[in-house]
């Protein structure tokens, strides 16, 4: 089956670049992002599909920026859908495709509480990410340290005074993080620049 235009574009703009659990980039970059967001936000949405990929191809690929996504509930109306898709994202990462399933999903949001995301749609989000092993997906989807990650999520952004999103925290990686106040392509890379020269 042909890839459609949305797995192309994931596909080319994650291709080659590490992934474990739910970090994107290098483990030893300089720079650490956190992203805290609900896989229904349409501002995630607009987040990850319009400013991030510049962000990947300036600072992930160049090594410099190692992004972290982390769940907080906002935009889905069901906790236990909620903890089913975020932990769906993380079952994925399992496997080092948590990135593409997160951005698939993004790709492929509805209206936001029209009740679309249930077990066919996850499904079939992963189905569209490439190499995924979609019985050991299923298997690890059932794994209850992943939900234990999203409660732990929820606890760092409320220590942080995060409550919507998309929120992030940025800061030299094992150092301290501060909160981002804007979102724009611009203010980022000003800040990562700042921050690669401390």
């Amino acid at each position: 089956m042909a890839p459609t235009e949305g797995q192309g574009e994931t596909g080319a703009l994650l291709a080659d670049l590490p992934q474990s659990a739910n970090a994107l980039g290098s483990a030893i970059a300089p720079v650490s992002l956190l992203y805290f967001g609900d896989l229904q936000c349409p501002f995630c949405r607009d987040f990850t599909l319009e400013v991030l990929p510049s962000m990947i191809e300036r600072w992930v690929r160049a090594n410099d920026l190692r992004i972290e996504y982390h769940a907080l509930e906002t935009a889905t109306r069901e906790p236990e859908v909620f903890v089913a898709q975020q932990v769906a994202a993380l079952a994925a990462g399992k496997q080092d495709r948590a990135w593409h399933f997160i951005e698939t999903f993004y790709r492929e949001q509805r209206e936001e509480g029209s009740g679309y995301v249930t077990d066919e749609f996850l499904e079939g989000i992963a189905s569209e990410v490439p190499d995924l092993n979609l019985s050991q997906w299923n298997r690890e989807r059932a794994d209850p340290q992943l939900a234990g990650e999203i409660a732990a999520d929820a606890r760092a952004a409320e220590g942080a005074g995060l409550n919507g999103t998309p929120s992030f925290l940025i800061g030299r990686s094992a150092g301290a993080m501060t909160t981002l106040a804007s979102t724009d392509a611009a203010s980022l890379d000003a800040v990562i620049e700042g921050l690669l020269k401390t």
